[in-house]
């Protein structure tokens, strides 16, 4: 991430994307191979407060982890989102 002038930027990091056939059982963790990674590498880069539960967080926030309850009607919308959105 980039903090420019009031501007921030997400650079890709395809390699951070979890498989969403492999998340864990919804709300039964905070953390995930991925978000422990991405920490690791944002603090090598300078960043601080940034630990895997607040870059799962983040991911959450972003729509790379759907880990809404099964029957829970934000698990479906954000589905939908998910498969909407075009990759820039």
């Amino acid at each position: 991430m980039v903090w420019e002038e009031g501007y921030c930027e997400v650079p890709p990091y395809p390699d951070y994307e979890p498989d969403q056939h492999n998340l864990a059982e919804p709300q039964t963790v905070s953390t995930c191979e991925e978000s422990v990674a991405l920490s690791k590498d944002l603090k090598k880069k300078g960043w601080k407060f940034v630990g895997p539960t607040t870059v799962y967080a983040f991911m959450q926030a972003m729509g790379l982890i759907n880990d809404h309850a099964k029957g829970c009607v934000g698990r479906s919308k954000a589905e939908s989102a998910r498969k909407k959105f075009k990759r820039p």
